[in-house]
Formats: structure tokens, sequence, C-alpha cells
């Protein structure tokens, strides 16, 4: 049975916050709110949290997880960045984009694209997921909380607690979160190409 916290939107309780990562360092798959729909997440080391990750979804090995960071800094650990990519990444962050690019040695080969090498990143720009990210002082592993064989994502906390109640370990809930997710940019073949658009405003990539 998951274990449910009503998080405050704008002003999140230390206390809560600092439970959840206390179960998250503990190997807890959580569900959590992010400015661009509710996602499920785990520590990059928590191979179990990462293969239920996949099962929830039905998701293949090629799929892209995220890092979601907190800041730049913790980004440029984990991928490999050019100047002139840099600064487009630099300039749309915080926000809802996710971005496409090689994956440096600190990640683990169970997140990487099997032909690629590359790994999905992003910042987000939502002050519940920023406290989770301050407390842990590290990634989480992400992928959209978007169930097989339907077409939103789901935005309601209690509903997540109800319908996952056996399968993740955390709800995190702050309220709706909409259910568009990220915009995707993938860097990783030299170019830009748009993968997916979604709540980021993709002009700025176009």
């Amino acid at each position: 049975m998951a274990r449910y916290f009503d998080v405050h939107p704008e002003n999140p309780q230390p206390r809560v916050i600092s439970a959840v990562a206390d179960g998250i360092r503990s190997g807890a798959l959580a569900a959590y709110p992010t400015d661009s729909c509710y996602a499920l997440g785990c520590r990059m080391g928590n191979r179990d949290g990462i293969d239920r990750i996949r099962s929830i979804r039905h998701l293949d090995d090629r799929h892209h997880f995220t890092l979601v960071c907190q800041n730049f800094a913790q980004l440029g650990q984990f991928v490999q960045i050019d100047n002139d990519v840099f600064r487009a990444v630099k300039a749309a962050t915080p926000g809802s984009y996710t971005f496409i690019l090689p994956a440096t040695k600190e990640v683990p080969r169970q997140l990487l694209h099997p032909k690629k090498k590359t790994v999905g990143v992003r910042i987000p720009e939502h002050v519940v997921v920023q406290a989770l990210l301050a407390e842990l002082g590290e990634p989480l592993v992400s992928s959209t909380l978007l169930l097989p064989d339907e077409a939103e994502p789901m935005t309601q906390g209690w509903e997540i607690k109800e319908r996952l109640d056996h399968v993740v370990d955390l709800v995190v809930d702050s309220g709706d979160c909409g259910t568009e997710p990220t915009t995707v940019v993938d860097f990783s073949g030299g170019g830009t190409e748009i993968l997916r658009r979604g709540a980021g405003d993709v002009a700025r990539f176009e």
C-alpha cells in the first residue's frame, strides 16, 4: 500500500519533503507532480524501481528515461553538451522541456538508449519538485505517469493513490498539474530534432 503525502503547492512542508526524500533514498518508487503532469520517479541506482516503471508503463528498452535535475550544474554531470547546445538548453530551463543528449559515464547503463547511448534530462519549474530535489541532492530517474492504452496522464493524486496503490510506494499530491507532457528536443544527432510537442514552447527550437 502506497504512502500518501499531501504537499502544499507553493510552500511545501519541509517535514513532508524530508519524509518523501527518505523514502526515495530507501528504494521507494514515487508518483509525484511536475510542471507538466505527474511522473514516476526513483533513485538513479534503483534497478528495481526502474524495472517497475517499465512494467507499469509497458516500456521497451528503447524508451528514453529522464534524469530530473535540480539545476544546470547537476545536469552537466550526466550529459555531454557543447557550447551551442549549452546556450539553447540554458535559455529554456527551468521549464517544461526534456532534452535528449549523449550520456556521460555517470549514467548507469540501464538508463541508456541501447544504440545511441543517450539519456533525457530536464530541470522542472515546480516548487515541490525543486524542494524534493534539493533535499535529495541527486536527480530522479523519471517517466511520465501515462498508463498503457490511456490517452492522457492522470492528474489527481487521490486517483493515482487509488489506482496504483499496490505498484508504487509513495504518492506526492500537490494538486492538479495538467495533462500535457514536456516538449522533447533531441540534440544527440548533431542538429535539433523536436521529438514531441508538449507543454514547452517549441518556437525557440524551430
